[in-house]
């Protein structure tokens, strides 16, 4: 059976959106390749065509969250100060919404036992939205400032994964509402 021009690459980028999905919701290691074909419509043997491994996948799948909270964070910031992408972040929404939320805060511990090409993958993307983070900051020191953007997005990361092992909502907004309270006393403590 003969498919249109660009049927196969339409195909691949889906399965790198559910995997996304797959993998923030369930984890790298609980989302098998059976269960992400399964969510994309298609079948465990389409896999192959597509993909030489799981890794592939995972590495790619986590490429385009990565992107994702990017643009996010870039489109937020044509209308929002720095407060406003803190507050955008540790947000209920984002609380409950981990299959599309922040890879960093559903994945740190799996990335960190990814192969290299996936963790320098992350490295570059963590980078780059630190650098968008630390151009918020008030002062001129590049350095420091990149120094702070660096610990606010870790507090930010760390708050929502506290918010989220909680089952309590009350608690779980306390938690929330003490990291932006944290987040924003760090964005405006000048740096030594």
């Amino acid at each position: 059976m003969r498919f249109e021009k660009g049927h196969k690459a339409a195909t691949r980028r889906h399965i790198v959106d559910v995997a996304s999905k797959c993998i923030r919701r369930d984890g790298i290691s609980a989302a098998g390749i059976a269960g992400i074909m399964g969510e994309a419509g298609l079948t465990k043997g389409a896999f192959s065509p597509h993909f030489e491994s799981k890794d592939e996948l995972v590495r790619e799948a986590l490429a385009s969250a990565l992107g994702g909270q990017q643009h996010c964070l870039e489109d937020q910031l044509k209308g929002l100060d720095l407060e406003g992408a803190i507050r955008r972040y540790l947000n209920r929404a984002h609380l409950k919404d981990r299959a599309d939320g922040c890879p960093s805060a559903a994945l740190l511990p799996e990335i960190a036992r990814q192969p290299l090409s996936t963790r320098q993958d992350y490295e570059k993307a963590l980078r780059r939205y630190v650098a968008t983070l630390a151009a918020l900051l008030p002062g001129a020191d590049s350095a420091a400032n990149h120094r702070r953007a660096t610990a606010i997005f870790g507090l930010m990361v760390g708050t929502l994964q506290f918010a989220r092992a909680v089952p309590d909502a009350r608690e779980a907004q306390q938690i929330l509402d003490g990291g932006i309270e944290a987040a924003m006393h760090l964005a405006r403590t000048p740096s030594a």
